[in-house]
């Protein structure tokens, strides 16, 4: 994942950022804040990160109806790893906190806040396990228990 982020920056030289994705398949992920969703345009930049569901089937929502996640859209979940510009970096460190940065508790927010281009692309391969939070870091620790067969 690593080497995947740092060649897409490479690639994509207009972006200030390069970030990764993955593909969101249940309603809990999308509705759940600590899962952060990205949508991008046909160039695979960043349009917008969030911590609620982006886009929002509105209708199906709304209505209860969705128990499933329509197959309409494309939800992915943003992968908290990132590549960086030095340039970037340098400009990056002197802006303030952008509202919408604050609001949403997602630093990124600032870069597009700026009119930073962020490449988003999908990861290649799964990526470990995440802890942001402490039923993360439970089910972490259920993991490791088991893969240690309980030494």
């Amino acid at each position: 994942l690593i080497n995947q982020v740092a060649e897409n920056l490479a690639e994509f030289p207009q972006a200030g950022i390069a970030t990764l994705a993955e593909p969101i398949s249940t309603k809990t992920d999308l509705l759940n804040p600590n899962v952060v969703k990205v949508v991008t345009n046909h160039l695979e930049m960043a349009l917008y990160f969030s911590r609620a569901p982006i886009a929002f089937p509105r209708d199906q929502m709304q209505a209860g109806l969705a128990e499933q996640l329509p197959d309409t859209f494309p939800w992915r979940r943003h992968i908290g790893m990132y590549a960086y510009r030095v340039e970037f970096l340098n400009r990056y460190v002197s802006w303030a906190p952008a509202a919408v940065e604050e609001i949403e508790c997602l630093e990124q927010l600032r870069a597009l806040w700026h009119g930073v281009d962020i490449h988003v692309a999908d990861a290649l391969v799964a990526p470990p396990i995440g802890v942001d939070t402490p039923e993360d870091l439970q089910r972490l620790r259920v993991l490791l228990e088991e893969s240690s067969g309980g030494n």
